[in-house]
């Protein structure tokens, strides 16, 4: 198994059905050419493969169009950000009541859709993109031969990103305006980031080929995304207020964590750090985030214990107790009833994954 085949949010590869008209690649991304979730002709089974993909959904097309129906995905996670190719070959109309919880940005490579997202209507196509986010009603008409290539992040993941970055929790939900310019000059950054994914996916060798460097390419389409699309914290984001001394702390506290996470770490060594007392960042801890500074430490660190379960292949020779012990977890009951609390499954299923 390599750690580029795995798409958790959809349990098959392709169909069971062996017959099937040969179609043109209609541009699939080299990255993703040998990387085909799925391929039927039948708008039934789209409907179910893509649901599992996105959310559960309607797909429709007229009649005259049935004859000639034809849905394949492609598509790669590499942890809390995949790349997938999706492509419906005919006009159809694809209603999602709610999406998922995760970011989307849809880049038609050909074609026009015409898309409706949190009141806004708007026609999608290789210059201008579509960015959905999490919980809203979806709806997207799609033009023949409209193939959308969606680079898709989870929710969680992008939020506690952001939560990071700002210094405190969030005051209300991260929601994106869903149009977005890609002919910009500002965009060219976007249009980087998302080929920087297909160059790590694409090439043997790379880092995230290696399990090296997922996290920071993540990052960076994250930011990249956080920077340039308009949201609901775009102004604090881009132009952050002067933090008062308290946030101030507070952020740099989390900074020191963050660099020392597999390290011993106690509230001492922070407050040294960052030359406050335990008491302020303590406090300071509880009003930005709302959980003390040593709850942070064990969230952070449980964390990036999934992330290397997570991207662990059976030749690495990983084991749950290497991974828990270079985390700072020594006691290892605790440790996976925190770990079951947090993720919903034991270190070892996520491990076998």
């Amino acid at each position: 198994m390599s750690r580029l085949t795995r798409l958790g949010y959809i349990d098959i590869r392709r169909t069971s059905n062996p017959v099937r008209r040969k179609v043109r690649s209609r541009g699939v991304p080299p990255a993703l050419a040998d990387k085909e979730i799925f391929y039927t002709e039948d708008i039934a089974d789209a409907t179910r493969l893509i649901s599992k993909a996105l959310a559960p959904l309607a797909l429709t097309a007229a009649a005259e169009e049935a004859t000639g129906f034809a849905a394949t995905l492609h598509g790669v996670r590499l942890r809390n950000v995949s790349m997938l190719y999706l492509d419906l070959h005919v006009a159809c109309v694809m209603d999602i009541p709610e999406l998922g919880p995760y970011f989307a940005v849809h880049m038609p490579t050909n074609g026009t859709a015409v898309v409706r997202h949190r009141g806004r209507v708007f026609e999608a196509n290789t210059v201008r993109s579509l960015v959905t986010s999490p919980h809203g009603p979806l709806r997207i008409a799609f033009d023949h031969d409209s193939p959308h290539l969606i680079i898709r992040i989870e929710e969680r993941a992008m939020v506690a990103h952001l939560t990071r970055l700002l210094g405190h929790s969030l005051k209300r939900p991260l929601e994106f305006e869903p149009e977005f310019d890609l002919a910009t000059d500002a965009a060219m950054r976007w249009h980087a980031a998302v080929q920087l994914i297909h160059s790590e996916v694409f090439h043997p060798g790379s880092l995230v080929q290696r399990g090296q460097g997922i996290g920071a390419v993540e990052e960076l389409v994250m930011s990249s995304l956080l920077q340039l699309q308009s949201s609901s914290h775009y102004d604090e984001f881009v132009q952050p207020p002067q933090p008062d001394q308290r946030r101030a702390v507070v952020q740099d506290a989390m900074d020191y964590i963050e660099d020392h996470l597999a390290e011993r770490i106690t509230m001492e060594s922070v407050a040294k750090a960052v030359n406050m007392s335990v008491r302020s960042i303590q406090q300071g801890f509880r009003e930005e985030l709302a959980m003390t500074p040593m709850a942070f430490v064990r969230e952070r660190r449980l964390e990036r214990v999934h992330e290397e379960l997570t991207d662990a292949i059976p030749s690495d020779g990983v084991t749950v107790t290497a991974v828990a012990q270079r985390w700072g977890f020594n006691h290892l009951g605790s440790f996976a009833v925190e770990y079951r609390k947090r993720w919903g499954e034991a270190p070892s299923e996520t491990l076998r994954r």
